[in-house]
């Protein structure tokens, strides 16, 4: 008899400490398989995107080189060393059976860094009392977790390592999304996109069925575009294209706009093959440029990839919020009383006569479920 496979997801999030996030008064975000953080600039939601970056180079082993390029550990720190000593975070994944936790502390030390103090682990099978606890043996520079011979290490390790962000802002004739690039990193998508060309000529050889949807999906936003022209030269390879009229011509990524490029990006990331598809996708602000029928498109390709994976965003878009339902809206403000940013999940019911008449975006814009300058 085959075995049931229950994949594990994220299900809380607790932050600590970082940025505009009070040790005193953590974030903590309770998710699902659609999870959008909503809230005016300056809240603090790239802040919590951002601690997941740091995650990512906690796994890479590069967290250092994290700090550094942050501007140092006084930058990362909730107002600094001097008011806040150390940053903490707890990730819980669960699936019908098992539950693992990983909670990690990161402490100041001279000259303006960040160490990794304390690493704990917790494994328990849903039903029993007792749960399987390990604390790592710290390795002060980087996390503990990628060399451990300890098996939930192992799995907590690679969990978190499927947690991806991504952000295509930079679209500018410089930034990655328009530049040729190697084709032998091909079979992942990079966080801002810099191998986007080699990652399409990837799934067009070896999962064709989901690169036509691709370019299904750009071409209905982009109407004179028929498809991508990926031709490698020597061992590198450009974002090129073609119409829909009847010339040979190619066009190249600087022939198309912000809007189009960034677009281009998103369909890619959320219509890969599930195959490829990291557990966690998480995307900041991927509405910015986009035209409202590019938006509405791009909900769509959202709802599409929570299939497979978990999708975190970050937004202050009226038209983009309006395709999801309240369940799917975490509020992220500031707390005026204390000084820090807060989230909350918004309760269906307590909204729900609001919601007869009125739309998500609606009941926003009127400040009645909060995150919106005041």
């Amino acid at each position: 008899m085959a075995k049931t496979y229950y994949k594990m997801r994220l299900k809380e999030v607790m932050i600590g400490g970082y940025k505009s996030i009070a040790a005193d008064y953590p974030v903590q975000l309770k998710l699902n398989g659609i999870n959008i953080l909503l809230g005016a600039n300056g809240a603090g939601k790239s802040n919590i995107i951002s601690f997941f970056t740091m995650l990512s180079y906690l796994m890479n082993k590069s967290f250092g080189a994290y700090v550094a390029k942050a501007g140092g550990a006084n930058s990362l720190l909730y107002y600094g060393v001097k008011h806040t000593p150390v940053i903490s975070g707890r990730l819980v994944f669960s699936n019908k059976k098992n539950e693992d936790i990983y909670s990690f502390s990161l402490a100041y030390a001279a000259p303006d860094r960040l160490v990794v103090t304390e690493e704990s682990l917790t494994w328990q099978r849903k039903g029993e009392i007792k749960p399987y606890q390990v604390v790592l043996k710290p390795n002060f520079n980087e996390s503990s977790l990628a060399d451990s011979n300890d098996p939930v290490a192992k799995s907590i390790y690679w969990l978190l390592s499927y947690c991806k962000v991504y952000q295509f802002h930079d679209s500018s004739a410089e930034g990655p999304l328009r530049q040729a690039c190697s084709i032998e990193t091909s079979n992942y998508l990079q966080t801002h996109g810099n191998n986007l060309p080699s990652f399409l000529l990837f799934l067009r050889d070896h999962y064709n069925d989901s690169y036509r949807r691709i370019v299904s999906y750009v071409s209905d936003v982009i109407p004179q575009f028929q498809d991508f022209y990926l031709e490698p030269v020597g061992n590198s390879i450009s974002l090129r294209w073609v119409d829909n009229s009847a010339t040979d011509y190619r066009f190249n990524a600087h022939q198309l706009s912000d809007g189009a490029i960034r677009f281009i990006a998103l369909a890619t990331l959320l219509l890969q093959s599930p195959k490829t598809m990291p557990d966690v996708i998480i995307i900041d602000e991927p509405e910015l440029g986009l035209h409202p029928y590019a938006i509405s498109q791009l909900a769509e390709m959202i709802r599409d990839a929570s299939k497979h994976a978990q999708i975190i965003i970050s937004t202050q878009s009226k038209d983009l919020v309006d395709y999801f339902d309240i369940d799917n809206i975490t509020i992220v403000e500031m707390d005026d009383a204390n000084q820090c940013t807060k989230a909350s999940v918004l309760d269906k019911n307590k909204y729900r006569l609001w919601l007869d008449h009125y739309s998500l975006s609606e009941i926003w814009d009127k400040n009645i479920i909060g995150g919106r300058p005041i």
